[in-house]
């Protein structure tokens, strides 16, 4: 209370005036003793106040920002990191890649060896098979043209014994041919 009261009277004081009745101070660079008063008094309660109701909202302000700049570098450190372990997958991958490119090709180059043995084989079992039935086929064709050609030459020789026999033969020798033969089957028999 007494400092409220001496505020009070020194700011009662009579500011000093020059002839043109301009307030003048004392000192070019102080204010005047009232001025000073009540303006530090009005400083220490605004800084109290803002101390007081500000502060508190300012530092809960500063510590969001804080955490949430913390978060930020956090998730993007989780991010960096999980970037780099897909880069290493992918690496690793690629080079899977290629183990398995590698793999599927000598898969591929071994399934076609055994397609192109197997086709071989079936091949040369097929030919055979063929050139034994060409075979056969001919045999057929030779007994059959043989046979042919026999049957051919049979009935040309009947043909030409026929008439070779009737004007060849005469009466008595045609019937001592026919008693031949009857002789021999019943001899046979």
């Amino acid at each position: 209370m007494r400092l409220v009261n001496a505020i009070l009277l020194a700011a009662a004081e009579e500011p000093h005036r020059d002839e043109n009745g301009q307030i003048v101070t004392h000192h070019w660079l102080f204010p005047e003793q009232a001025e000073l008063i009540y303006g530090t008094a009005a400083s220490l309660i605004i800084f109290y106040l803002l101390y007081r109701f500000a502060g508190p909202p300012a530092k809960k302000a500063l510590a969001d920002r804080t955490a949430r700049v913390q978060g930020e570098l956090d998730a993007s450190a989780a991010a960096l990191a999980e970037a780099e372990a897909e880069a290493v997958e992918i690496r690793q991958a690629k080079g899977n890649i290629e183990e398995e490119r590698e793999r599927l090709l000598a898969a591929a180059d071994a399934e076609a060896e055994t397609l192109v043995t197997d086709g071989r084989a079936r091949l040369e079992v097929e030919i055979a098979e063929l050139e034994a039935r060409a075979a056969s086929d001919l045999e057929a064709a030779a007994s059959r043209v043989g046979d042919e050609l026999r049957s051919e030459i049979i009935r040309v020789a009947s043909a030409v014994i026929d008439e070779v026999v009737v004007e060849t033969l005469d009466d008595a020798t045609q019937q001592e041919l026919v008693e031949s033969f009857i002789a021999r089957v019943g001899a046979s028999t």
